[in-house]
């Protein structure tokens, strides 16, 4: 007599079906941040905060390095290929966002025309081309948190970025935790100065300051809407 193999069978039909049911429950990003620490913990604090799955919402370090070409292609290797280390799976996002700075980076402007020539062309897992995005500061991903108690209008380089801001978030450190925290009931103000900001530059430009780090946060809070 064979071996009745149904309830195997049963649970691998409930598996897929519960894997359906959280693709589908929202949208699926990978981010992956030219920081290793400060964006990454900032984004994975709002992350914790809303209780999004690591399913839905990575967010990554760039193995490659922190030039923004390097954002950008290790953001393109860790949706073709995954990393089964991290329990991330290939293809399996709806939507990447690489995160850098203008700072003095060489291939700043290359990442831009990289990340807007990736955008649309890869497929996921469910057949969809995805939206693939650069989400850009400059000088710093600081003028961000920056705006969030003053404006920014003339250009600045990114010590005086550092300067300002440590007189609001006292003893300012890169790589320190708790920055949504100190900053988010700020965050109105913070979002109409950076759009305020885009009606006078763009990423491209790379002089004035700008950031679309306010587009990413608000993602992030609807992302269950």
């Amino acid at each position: 007599m064979g071996k009745d193999n149904q309830p195997k069978h049963r649970q691998k039909d409930r598996d897929l079906r519960r894997r359906t049911a959280i693709r589908q429950a929202y949208e699926r990003l990978l981010i992956v941040c030219e920081g290793e620490k400060t964006e990454p913990q900032y984004l994975d604090e709002i992350r914790q905060e809303l209780r999004l799955a690591t399913a839905h919402v990575q967010v990554r370090p760039s193995a490659f390095g922190t030039e923004p070409m390097q954002v950008v292609e290790y953001a393109e290797h860790l949706f073709r290929k995954g990393d089964r280390a991290s329990s991330i799976e290939a293809f399996a996002f709806d939507r990447v966002l690489v995160v850098f700075d203008r700072d003095d980076h060489l291939t700043y402007h290359a990442a831009l025309s990289k990340a807007a020539d990736l955008n649309g062309r890869l497929t996921n897992d469910e057949k969809q081309r995805i939206p693939f995005e650069a989400v850009a500061s400059v000088p710093c991903f600081e003028l961000w948190l920056l705006l969030h108690f003053e404006d920014v209008q003339a250009a600045i380089h990114r010590t005086e970025v550092y300067e300002r801001l440590r007189a609001h978030l006292l003893d300012y450190d890169k790589g320190q935790r708790g920055y949504w925290a100190s900053t988010k009931h700020l965050l109105t103000q913070a979002t109409e100065r950076a759009e305020v900001r885009a009606q006078f530059s763009t990423a491209m430009d790379g002089n004035e300051p700008y950031t679309s780090m306010h587009q990413l946060v608000h993602r992030l809070l609807h992302l269950k809407d």
